[in-house]
């Protein structure tokens, strides 16, 4: 279902969230080039020399490679090998630069506009192959980031790249059963049995999903701190249900959304009211593209909500009745703008 999340007439945003969330991973390198991508084009540069790439895309690997030394499925990998050497001081950052251009590029550039339904028809870049190549980004690439800004996209990429990597290293799929919502520090958590852990920012793992934009209204959301736009991540289902309905877990990543300030806890908010049912559906739906993007959300939302579609929907269903049992008050926006998802 990746295409689903492409619409009719797709936006440059959607393209670009397609390749981040539904892109197909053996390797943190989508990751590290998205990084060096939108770091050039925050400069306004077009034309890409090769070794410029090179360097800042192996600094964000060998960052990486320092908080979670797993960045890749396979037993061993040569060029994250001359990353760790280098990290170590056993290599200059020359002979690193050249591993990248000849090891960590040799896939990455083909790749990065595949997803899981084929190629995109658009692309953000082109590149001349050859130690003495270049990457020339496209105008399209330019539009992207001139509408939106690149640190919510830098911020969206990080996020799903601490959540790839972290599904390595635990290694077993059933042990990201239990990744939930922390209320204190918003952040996504490791399970307990594990060890207690911060993941990524709630907000930076959900905004590509909702393409940016409140999920009750669909107003232009952000997440970066201290805009005055910063979203709320809202349980769909008031948390509180939590005290009093002991066999279904609100903190779980299927109830959380990002909402807009004044949805949330505006003068006609929701507070902590039940969404009508038609919001409900749209529940259902968000959390499809959760499910059809690769782990360790897809991994967590199956296991919280169902296996099948059927039984999805039959736990939101259940969920929703217990919540109308106890909460009675139903609430809807007043305003909705074009629907984004």
């Amino acid at each position: 279902m990746a295409k689903n999340f492409l619409k009719v007439t797709p936006t440059l945003e959607d393209y670009w969230r397609s390749i981040i969330l539904f892109g197909r991973n053996t390797a943190s390198y989508k990751f590290a080039l998205a990084n060096s991508l939108l770091y050039f084009g925050s400069l306004q540069k077009d034309e890409i020399n090769i070794d410029d790439m090179a360097e800042k895309f192996s600094k964000h690997i060998c960052q990486h490679l320092i908080k979670n030394d797993k960045q890749d499925t396979s037993a061993s990998n040569s060029y994250l090998n001359k990353c760790r050497q280098f990290n170590a001081g056993k290599i200059e950052k020359n002979a690193l630069i050249d591993a990248t251009k000849t090891d960590g590029f040799r896939y990455v550039f083909d790749a990065f506009h595949n997803i899981a339904g084929g190629t995109l028809p658009i692309t953000f870049y082109s590149r001349t192959k050859g130690n003495n190549g270049t990457v020339t980004l496209h105008d399209k690439f330019f539009k992207l980031i001139e509408k939106s800004g690149s640190k919510d996209f830098l911020q969206e990429n990080e996020a799903r790249w601490s959540l790839v990597e972290t599904a390595w290293k635990l290694n077993l799929n059933e042990n990201l059963i239990s990744l939930n919502y922390d209320n204190e520090t918003q952040m996504i958590m490791v399970p307990d049995k594990l060890r207690r852990q911060n993941i990524t920012s709630a907000r930076d793992a959900l905004n590509g999903y909702q393409k940016g934009h409140c999920f009750y209204c669909f107003s232009k959301i952000s997440i970066t701190s201290r805009d005055e736009d910063l979203a709320d991540v809202d349980h769909f289902l008031p948390h509180m249900l939590g005290y009093t309905i002991k066999n279904t877990n609100f903190n779980g990543i299927w109830n959380l959304v990002l909402a807009c300030q004044n949805c949330n806890r505006g003068p006609n908010g929701k507070f902590q009211k039940i969404p009508t049912l038609d919001l409900l559906e749209r529940l259902y739906s968000r959390n499809s593209f959760l499910i059809d993007s690769l782990h360790p959300l897809r991994e967590t939302l199956i296991i919280q909500t169902g296996k099948s579609n059927k039984h999805r929907r039959s736990f939101l269903q259940n969920a929703y009745n217990d919540a109308i049992e106890r909460l009675v008050i139903t609430w809807s926006p007043v305003f909705e703008q074009a629907p984004r998802f």
